[in-house]
């Protein structure tokens, strides 16, 4: 079978999951250098993989020979620098979600691959879980009527560190976590038109001391008029608690689970069962199989199924979501800049 050579930036705690499901998961994929600013984090990953060629700069690694595409899993207000340079190289680009905490950036990763012509595929793993594809094929093949109803909740075990919590970094909780939800809902319901949002520093006192919030709900109207609503929360303390609901119709579809491991415990005590740890371990499959189709697809010279304009788009709505929230007022996704229409994003950096 033919072997798509890879160079993955950023060996960090998701980076280190793509080195293991590209070294030893997909047998399309060879894992040949890695580039981290981490010294020991790079040496960590290298050695466990037998990874041919590291390097502490990321231009090394665009100018090594015996790389074939670029996987970029490097902190989110980094993505445009990386992803440009990836381009410039010639090298197709698989970039983890979102494409950038900044409108400008997305647009110019946007700009920069149409004017390249480089295969460009974005990662929002959940379209890539069985349940969440088993959903969309459902929806497709009208099983539900029509969805008229979008439902989504994130829940995060635990909060993050500050560091990374930055909106400076993160682009804060509606961004770095509602985006999946937000794909999500353009996938299964088409665009969003307008969004209103409400959250606020409800379990952990230090994240005022950022900026950032940790809770929120979000409302979304689609251009057909049908509706949606994402609730986001750091302190879903009893586990990792993904699920989405669409009501339809003729009838509803339910994607998610919450118990880890099928065995429940019945005493007198009551009853009582594991829950999911982390993303990590709730899709872990789907992020095998979001990269061993960017491979299939660099090597078959297929079209990207996740493209920089859905990671823009999705963007888009989690910018107009965060001024939503931070205003009190509606606000129309027309009005954030950076849409398939224009061509300049002006300053809308949330």
């Amino acid at each position: 079978m033919p072997k798509l050579n890879i160079g993955l930036i950023g060996v960090g705690r998701l980076g280190r999951v793509y080195a293991r499901d590209l070294s030893t998961r997909i047998a399309c994929t060879r894992l040949t250098a890695i580039a981290d600013t981490d010294g020991a984090a790079l040496e960590r990953v290298r050695s466990e993989f037998d990874v041919p060629h590291a390097y502490a700069d990321s231009a090394d690694l665009f100018r090594d020979p015996s790389v074939d595409a670029i996987v970029i899993v490097t902190p989110t207000n980094t993505h445009r620098e990386v992803a440009l340079a990836a381009a410039a190289a010639g090298k197709p680009i698989f970039c983890e979600k979102p494409p950038s905490t900044s409108l400008d950036d997305a647009v110019a990763m946007r700009t920069s691959v149409e004017q390249s012509g480089i295969f460009f595929q974005l990662g929002f793993m959940r379209r890539f879980d069985s349940g969440y594809a088993a959903a969309k094929k459902r929806i497709d093949d009208g099983a539900i009527g029509d969805p008229v109803v979008f439902k989504s909740t994130s829940r995060d075990p635990y909060p993050p560190s500050l560091a990374y919590a930055d909106p400076r970094s993160s682009g804060g909780l509606i961004i770095d976590m509602g985006i999946h939800d937000f794909d999500l809902a353009r996938w299964y319901m088409g665009e969003v038109v307008s969004v209103q949002a409400i959250g606020g520093v409800l379990a952990y006192p230090d994240f005022a001391t950022i900026g950032d919030i940790d809770n929120a709900v979000v409302s979304l109207v689609f251009a057909s008029g049908r509706l949606g609503v994402v609730d986001l929360t750091r302190n879903g303390i009893y586990g990792y608690d993904i699920s989405t609901e669409l009501l339809g119709t003729q009838g509803t579809l339910r994607v998610g689970y919450l118990r880890e491991t099928p065995v429940m415990v019945m005493t007198r005590a009551g009853v009582a069962h594991d829950t999911v740890p982390y993303f990590m371990e709730r899709f872990r499959d789907a992020y095998t199989a979001q990269l061993e189709n960017f491979a299939r697809n660099v090597l078959d010279g297929r079209e990207p199924p996740i493209t920089i304009d859905d990671g823009l788009q999705a963007l888009r709505i989690a910018v107009a979501a965060t001024r939503a929230r931070e205003t009190g007022l509606p606000v129309q996704i027309a009005s954030v800049p950076g849409g398939a229409d224009t061509g300049d994003a002006g300053h809308a950096d949330s």
